[in-house]
This record gives structure tokens, C-alpha cells and sequence, in this order.
């Protein structure tokens, strides 16, 4: 009787200490994967630098970590309440500051935040380059606090509309991993936003679009591998727990097809561009196909077999490749074609799902139940786009009537980093050897730079060692100018200056001020 009890009480202790393990691990599952994900914010960081011209690299950067710090107030103080507290079919309305919050979500708040800074790290893309600072914190704030989470309530929380599907029909929204959820609300958002602020100078020249590359592919290259290194815990880490029978399975398929749609994309993309006019073998054509592939698996990685995803992959491929054409048709500038990328490929992932989903999708049963789930997958897509665009056309109308949404031509022509931060990315008197002209002379007397920056026909500026400035645009040539005691001449090639410390021309009419 005594042993009896005994083993009872035993094996009732070890139930409890399993239950406590398994919801340990599915809680360092999604915190891990959280970080992964958190990771991509570091892609988007090199992508949008690479992307944009030098001048406006710290413009861009700031952005990037901003989207994490505002996202991260915003979604403590009402974005998480909005998304999954307890409220109606529209939106929660418990858990405001995460008070009265259970801290077994805690882990899924964090999992849920670093989704919800994606959507709006996609916007800061789509308007680089003549956003005026201000306007970020008010677009990065609604979107990260109200916009994007009321779509995931819709969709996640298990009470939204989308969730629970039309009246008297078993139908719910697909979207495993967000294509539609982030994807398409980051997409709508910067499309919306790229066309109220208007293209950059220059990039479109009577009627024709203009090419204005970017400052460093090798950086654009480098964010995009981190940005498909990220997706596998996008994807993968949607499961949400690991400990359950099948989970291990549900991620491995998540993260196979996952690579299998972004890998197919990419090469469809490559492809595609070369056989267009370009005729050229594009980088930047092939990190976006892929990207645009792993978008648009997010909805249905969980559920179809690795064919479904290599043709979803496909489709990708050509989905990326038209809407950027369409984005440029319509005349709206998109420095880091992020809407032909999230809003072009998110779209294309909430109807694939539905095609391709095993057993239950259109090409398996092709029947009236299977067609209206993809209808209602179809109602779904376009009610976040419609939800996003309206928001986001009131928001970034107002910041446009009241003049807080573009920066001035001088500063956009100029350039942000300097005007904005006072912090340039490549700042001149940081680069040289300790040899060249950028040095102190033996005897402390040299020219440091001097550049032709106006119209080629004169020296513009001369700095000496000690860092003094003078203007000598107007100095006549063959007169001198005096900096800090040391004479200088305004010399008749204009290319060069007198080096006093060896008395000869130096051409430096190519080095930066």
C-alpha cells in the first residue's frame, strides 16, 4: 500500500516536472527564435544602406534602429493590448503596458514585437532618401501601435473576424507566418507612403524613370543573405512551440520550403532580368526575387508539401519582377522595391496557401469548400491592404499637408546625414594612410585637401593641417591665401595647389573634402 502510494506520488511529481520542462523549452523556443528574427533588422539595416546614395547612409541607419526602439514603446504601451488582449472581432482592449498580463506571454510578446518592427522597417525602405526625421517617429509609432496590430488581431488573436470566419461556414484566414499579417500591411504602407511624399529628384526625367543606384552593392548583398538567414526563424519559429508531438516536423517543413520558394524565386528573378531590356545579370534583381519568394511561403510553409513551395517559389520570381514594373509605371519611387517585394509577394502567399495546402488546398480537391476558402484567404489580403492604405493615406496626408513629411530640396540634394545628424557615414578626414596628402607634413606646413567643387574652373576650397577653412573661389589666380601662417596658391592648372614643404603641383582635384 505504503509503495503503492509511493509510486503515485513519484510519478505525479515527474508529470509536473515534465509539464514544466515542455513549457521551459517551447519558451526559450520562441525567444530564441525571436532573436533570430530581431536579427533581420540588421539585414534591413545593410540592405536600405546599400541601397541609398553615401549621403544619406546614417539617415537610413537610424531609421533602422529607431523602428526597434519606438516599435518597442509603442508595442508595450498598446500595440500587444490591440493585438491579443481580450476584446471583440475588431480589436483587444486588455493588457495596456502589460499590466494584468500573465508572464507565461511574455515570451510571446517578444516574438510578437520583433513581427511587428518588420512592418514597419519595410516603410523606412520604401521612403528613403527624403523623409523628413520627424515624420518617422509619428508613422513608426501608429503603424507599430495601432495599424499593424489590429490586422494581427484579425487574424491571430483567435477572436477576430478573420479568425473566426463568415457566418455558418468553417472557413479561417491562413496565414501561418504573416504574409499577408506583416508582409502586406509593410507593403501597403510604403507604397502608400512612396506616393503621397512624392519621387526623389531626378528619378524621373519627363515621364522616364531614372536609374539612382546605390552607394555599395557589396552591403545591399550582405543585408539581403542576413535578411534569408532570418526568415527560417520567421517562418520556422511560427510554430510557436516545440515540445508538442510534430512540432520538430511542422518547423523542419517550414524551414525546407522556406528555402525552397526563396532559392527558386531568386533564380526565376535573375532570369527574367536578364531577359528583359536590361539584358544584364542583375545582384540586386536576384536578393529581391528571393526575399519575394520567402514572403510569400510565410502563409503556407507549414502546410505544403516542398513542390508546392518550389512553385509558389516560381511564381514569386515573375510576382516580383511585375509589380516592380507596375510600381515604376505608376511613377512611384521605391528605392528598395520593398512594395514589389512584401506587398506584391505577401499577396501572392495568402492565395498560394490555399492552392497548395495538403490535402485541403484547390489542386488537391478542387471543390466548392476548397474555393471558398481561397475567397476568403482572397477577402482577407485585401481587407489588410485596404485597412492599411486607408490608415496610412490620412497619416501620411496630414504629415504632408502640414509640411512635416518631406525635407527640403536643398537637404534632399545635399543630403541627410550631414543637414539631419551632423554624423556623415564616410566622413573625408577619417579615411588615408598617414602618408599621403591627408597627413601632417615633416615640419607641420602642407595642404591637407583642396578640391574643384563648383564648376571646374577654379580652386573652390584649401584646408590646411590644422583643419582651417578658406574659401578661395574668388581669389584670383596666382595670388595667395593665407591659412594659419602657411601661403598658398591659388595655382593656373586648377587642379592642384603649391605644397609649400616640397614646392610642386599635387594634383588632388579627385580626392574628397
Amino acid at each position: 500500500m505504503n509503495n503503492s502510494t509511493g509510486t503515485h506520488i513519484d510519478m505525479e511529481a515527474l508529470a509536473s516536472s515534465v509539464a514544466v520542462l515542455q513549457s521551459n523549452i517551447d519558451h526559450f523556443f520562441l525567444l530564441v527564435m525571436g532573436c533570430l528574427v530581431f536579427f533581420m533588422q540588421c539585414g534591413f539595416a545593410f540592405l536600405e544602406a546599400g541601397s541609398v546614395r553615401s549621403k544619406n547612409t546614417t539617415n537610413i541607419l537610424i531609421k533602422n534602429l529607431l523602428d526597434v526602439s519606438i516599435g518597442a514603446v509603442a508595442y508595450y504601451a498598446v500595440g500587444y493590448a490591440f493585438s491579443f488582449g481580450p476584446g471583440n472581432i475588431f480589436i483587444g482592449y486588455k493588457y495596456f503596458f502589460m499590466i494584468d498580463m500573465p508572464t507565461s506571454l511574455y515570451s510571446h510578446w517578444f516574438f510578437q514585437f520583433v513581427f511587428a518592427a518588420t512592418a514597419t522597417t519595410i516603410v523606412s525602405g520604401a521612403m528613403a532618401e527624403r523623409t523628413e526625421f520627424a515624420a518617422y517617429f509619428v508613422y513608426s509609432c501608429i503603424i507599430t501601435g495601432f495599424v499593424y496590430p489590429v490586422v494581427t488581431h484579425w487574424a491571430w488573436s483567435g477572436e477576430g473576424w478573420l479568425t473566426e470566419g463568415p457566418p455558418n461556414e468553417t472557413l479561417q484566414y491562413w496565414d501561418f507566418a504573416g504574409s499577408g499579417v506583416v508582409h502586406v500591411v509593410g507593403g501597403a504602407a510604403g507604397f502608400v507612403g512612396a506616393a503621397i511624399i512624392g519621387p526623389r529628384i531626378g528619378r524621373f526625367v519627363n515621364g522616364k524613370p531614372v536609374e539612382i543606384p546605390g552607394h555599395t552593392v557589396p552591403l545591399s548583398a550582405l543585408g539581403g543573405f542576413i535578411l534569408m538567414f532570418g526568415f527560417f526563424a520567421f517562418n520556422g519559429g511560427s510554430q510557436a512551440s516545440i515540445s508538442q508531438s510534430g512540432d520538430g516536423v511542422v518547423v523542419a517543413l517550414a524551414i525546407i520550403n522556406t528555402t525552397l520558394s526563396g532559392c527558386i524565386a531568386a533564380i526565376v528573378s535573375l532570369v527574367l532580368k536578364r531577359s528583359l531590356k536590361v539584358q544584364s545579370w542583375s545582384l540586386l534583381a536576384t536578393i529581391n526575387g528571393a526575399l519575394t519568394g520567402m514572403v510569400a511561403i510565410c502563409a503556407g510553409c507549414n502546410v505544403m508539401e516542398p513542390w508546392g513551395a518550389a512553385i509558389t517559389g516560381l511564381v514569386s520570381g515573375f510576382t516580383y519582377i511585375g509589380w516592380s514594373k507596375l510600381v515604376l509605371y505608376l511613377r512611384v519611387d521605391d528605392p528598395l522595391d520593398a512594395v514589389a517585394v512584401h506587398l506584391g509577394g505577401g499577396l501572392w502567399g495568402v492565395c498560394s496557401v490555399t492552392l497548395f495546402a495538403k490535402d485541403v488546398g484547390v489542386v488537391y480537391q478542387f471543390n466548392e469548400q476548397s474555393w471558398k476558402q481561397f475567397g476568403w484567404n482572397a477577402v482577407g489580403g485585401f481587407a489588410i491592404m485596404s485597412w492599411t492604405m486607408v490608415v496610412a493615406a490620412i497619416m501620411f496626408g496630414l504629415l504632408h499637408l502640414f509640411k512635416c513629411l518631406r525635407v527640403s530640396e536643398e537637404i534632399e540634394l545635399k543630403g541627410l546625414d550631414v543637414a539631419k545628424h551632423k554624423e556623415p557615414a564616410y566622413p573625408s578626414m577619417a579615411y588615408g594612410d598617414g602618408w599621403g596628402l591627408d597627413s601632417p607634413l615633416a615640419n607641420g606646413n602642407g595642404v591637407v585637401y583642396v578640391r574643384d567643387v563648383a564648376n571646374g574652373n577654379g580652386v573652390v576650397y584649401v584646408r590646411d593641417v590644422d583643419t582651417e577653412m578658406k574659401d578661395v573661389s574668388k581669389t584670383p589666380i596666382g595670388n595667395s591665401v593665407t591659412s594659419n601662417s602657411n601661403s598658398f596658391t591659388a595655382n593656373e592648372t586648377t587642379t592642384g595647389v603649391d605644397n609649400p614643404a616640397y614646392q610642386d603641383k599635387v594634383d588632388v582635384s579627385t580626392l574628397p573634402l
